[in-house]
């Protein structure tokens, strides 16, 4: 079936199934609804008003929305761990500790009346699904992009190599000082995809399955990196404005920070470079001990919308996982889906915890409490 026709029989089914059946499936509403999210997933048209998949929830369902914007996915963690909230927009370097740890509770995809739109590549993805049981259900995703400035670079650079090592840019300056790295222990895998590449005599098979000579390898990369990091960055508005007012040229970055610097008119792009790119797909995932179940399972039946997928992506940049949503939205267009990345989806290696027991090294790999542990000594200088 066509993406045309997808979209047609995506539309015509979602008028099939209004919220009062999907109110139906979930039970009555509590009248409150307490998300974690990622800066920009959420939007109720405070930013933009044609950016708005929260009003019409609102009123429909009589459940309030209440947002919480976390920055890392150790913060999204840490803020579930305390508990008081329902849902959280959770990446796969999250997704697995909040299952492991039991603070999320398995998903019934049957009252969720729009999960078969859901793109099959998704729908069974081990970040979220452990056991044959899905703890959450797919929200967006998307790669981890280059960004930089092109006053600086009148060509895009087509390796990583301009954040990870010292080197003159093309204005002739060198890129000590002007480079960003993503402050969360995740990044290492940023690094480990890089030396795949770069060291293919480290045998690198996979970014988060890394032995102890391997992880090694990464973490010298990264102290080496220290030197030139003007800032490890967290928060995409300070990262809007480092590029705007600090001089930072390169770094990498998610869309949403490179379509709300090319909205401003200022001179970036971005890239996906030779190595490819460490990427995100998203889950919203329910608390174990979440107060408003009703009201959760009817936001997770609404973010499966086409509509509203299309509209996160848009506003975000990022791919729906409903691929109906890819024809026929105003704000994404008809293209916006292959311009975001849509093909790309096998050339991305998402996020997703480290364990010790993993799959591609017999020797066992280094765990992800080795990853947070370091990570934050590197961000130290040490």
């Amino acid at each position: 079936m066509t993406l045309r026709r997808l979209a047609a029989f995506g539309a015509l089914c979602s008028l099939m199934m209004p919220y009062a059946d999907a109110a139906r499936a979930a039970g009555a509403a509590e009248g409150q609804l307490d998300i974690v999210a990622w800066p920009g997933y959420i939007e109720r048209g405070e930013s933009d008003k044609a950016y708005d998949w929260v009003s019409d929830f609102e009123q429909q369902t009589g459940c309030k929305v209440s947002v919480k914007t976390a920055s890392t996915s150790d913060e999204m963690v840490s803020l579930m761990n305390q508990g008081g909230f329902d849902l959280v927009t959770a990446s796969g370097d999250a997704s697995l500790r909040l299952i492991a740890g039991k603070r999320v509770q398995p998903i019934d995809v049957g009252k969720i009346l729009n999960w078969q739109f859901v793109d099959p590549r998704l729908k069974d993805a081990p970040w979220f699904t452990v056991g044959g049981k899905h703890y959450g259900v797919p929200y967006q995703w998307g790669p981890n992009v280059l960004m930089y400035n092109t006053d600086v670079f009148k060509k895009a650079p087509s390796s990583w190599d301009v954040v990870f090592e010292e080197q003159t840019l093309p204005d002739g300056k060198s890129n000590k000082g002007r480079v960003q790295a993503y402050d969360g222990a995740i990044y290492i895998a940023d690094a480990a995809l890089y030396l795949k590449s770069k060291q293919p005599e480290l045998k690198i098979k996979d970014p988060y399955e890394l032995t102890e000579q391997q992880y090694q390898a990464a973490l010298d990369l990264l102290r080496k990196q220290h030197e030139l990091v003007q800032r490890y960055w967290h928060d995409a508005n300070l990262q809007v404005d480092d590029f705007t007012n600090e001089g930072v040229v390169a770094s990498s970055s998610w869309p949403f920070q490179v379509n709300l610097l090319k909205s401003q008119n200022k001179p970036i792009a971005s890239v996906v470079p030779k190595e490819g790119s460490t990427g995100w797909a998203d889950t919203t995932m329910m608390h174990v001990d979440a107060k408003h179940p009703n009201c959760a399972y009817l936001w997770l039946n609404h973010s499966l919308q086409p509509k509203v997928q299309g509209d996160v992506a848009a506003w975000f940049g990022s791919v729906p996982v409903v691929p109906s949503a890819c024809k026929g939205n105003a704000l994404l267009t008809d293209t916006g889906c292959a311009t975001n990345g849509y093909d790309n989806f096998a050339k991305i290696a998402f996020w997703r915890t480290p364990v010790a027991k993993c799959a591609s090294q017999a020797e066992g790999c280094v765990p992800y409490s080795r990853w947070a542990s370091d990570y934050i000594a590197i961000l130290g200088g040490r």
